[in-house]
């Protein structure tokens, strides 16, 4: 019964953000492709972030992980923000459904939409820079790691936020400067010392630079500390997320 409820909870989370898809899916990755045209266009000829990497090659998969890690923590995040402001929540609360069930649910939608507009956003970037999989197995391993973690970071933030405004406040001062100091769009290597430190404590480093080593076989950092970084950050969230819904965090009150 409980996984019946986990997969049908699933299939409508998907559903929800699928309906929309124009907005969900296809804006995002125009997002991605404009950043990719100015800002590849402007310095495409005058950095080199790593060594025999144009800058537009260099640019695509940072721009694809991003994609990925910000639309598995909007999914998950918005989803249960909108529950609780429309007043369907109730309607979950009622079902025998665990907090794994919840967990497994939201989180897998999220992964689902993020890895489905990441897809979206190579696809059409490889028109600008086509790349080579120089070892797609840190392909694979970085995208599911980064959806899942941001997917359960989405569930933490939309658990702890009343409305809409809060929700907001989470992505504009968390998600986007964690986002943005990430390496997306240089090297970390040309950061002056300070920042540098910063970049190296944020965990979506890692994610992002452990994602374009598997296409250019080279990054910032030994992908396997990249890998070891990513997988104790979700731990530590997905722990996090699953003790919130155990215990029923501003779900039941």
């Amino acid at each position: 019964m409980t996984m019946e409820g986990a997969s049908t909870l699933f299939r409508k989370e998907v559903l929800r953000f699928w309906k929309v898809a124009f907005q969900t899916i296809a804006a995002p990755v125009l997002t991605s492709v404009m950043y990719l045209v100015i800002f590849g266009h402007v310095l495409d000829q005058r950095a080199q972030p790593l060594p025999g990497v144009g800058y537009t090659s260099f640019l695509v998969p940072g721009l694809v992980m991003m994609s990925v890690l910000q639309n598995a923590f909007a999914n998950s995040s918005s989803s249960l923000v909108q529950s609780k402001i429309t007043g369907n929540l109730v309607f979950l609360l009622v079902t025998p459904l665990s907090h794994w069930a919840w967990y497994g649910a939201y989180v897998g939608a999220a992964m689902v939409r993020g890895l489905v507009v990441g897809l979206g956003v190579l696809v059409v970037t490889l028109w600008y820079a086509p790349l080579h999989l120089a070892q797609p197995l840190w392909i694979i391993a970085f995208a599911l790691l980064g959806a899942a973690m941001l997917g359960s970071l989405g569930l933490v933030a939309g658990l702890w936020a009343d409305k809409f405004d809060q929700m907001a406040a989470f992505q504009n001062f968390i998600i986007m400067p964690m986002t943005f100091l990430s390496g997306v769009f240089y090297s970390v290597h040309s950061l002056p010392g300070i920042w540098k430190t910063v970049s190296h404590l944020n965990p979506f480093f890692y994610m992002i630079d452990g994602f374009r080593t598997g296409f250019f076989g080279v990054g910032d950092i030994d992908p396997w500390v990249s890998l070891a970084v990513v997988g104790a950050s979700y731990l530590v969230v997905a722990a996090l997320a699953l003790r919130l819904l155990s215990t029923g965090y501003k779900l039941r009150s």
